[in-house]
């Protein structure tokens, strides 16, 4: 576990240097519908989370589904967002933009890139894009209120 939150295994990537793993600590809740969540901080107010897109996550077409990709990026405001700076570990997320420029494939890694553009007391504003080798396959932007929240 990790002083981020107790079910968040945080740690360096054995497989992967320079990525940091972001996991629950088993499969039994939604965070391991994407499979594996790499984060690494990329200078001040940014970072980079990776997924690896399986048939698992396909749509009937073959193509990475919209939904895997939008679970994605929600889980990366998160991680994300914590490596960039922000106090955001755990939260809710107020509001979500995505617009969706190619398609996804199997097989090769799926990064987003996430840029904290402000945050103030509750909340942290971000914006970024995912991308797949060289191709700029969507663009997002988000509002995340801080902190636990319970129903």
């Amino acid at each position: 576990m990790s002083d981020i939150h107790p079910l968040i295994r945080h740690e360096a990537h054995p497989d992967h240097p320079g990525w940091m793993s972001w996991a629950p600590p088993d499969d039994s809740r939604f965070n391991g519908a994407i499979g594996e969540l790499l984060v690494r901080a990329e200078g001040p107010g940014a970072a980079r989370c990776r997924m690896f897109p399986t048939v698992a996550h396909a749509n009937l077409a073959g193509l990475v589904h919209g939904g895997a990709i939008l679970a994605f990026v929600d889980f990366a405001l998160f991680a994300g967002g914590h490596m960039a700076g922000a106090a955001v570990a755990t939260g809710v997320t107020l509001d979500f933009s995505m617009q969706f420029l190619a398609p996804g494939v199997t097989g090769k890694p799926l990064d987003t890139r996430v840029e904290l553009l402000r945050e103030t007391g509750r909340l942290a504003f971000l914006r970024g894009t995912v991308e797949q080798e060289d191709v700029l396959v969507a663009a997002w932007s988000a509002t995340l209120r801080k902190g636990a929240h319970k129903a």
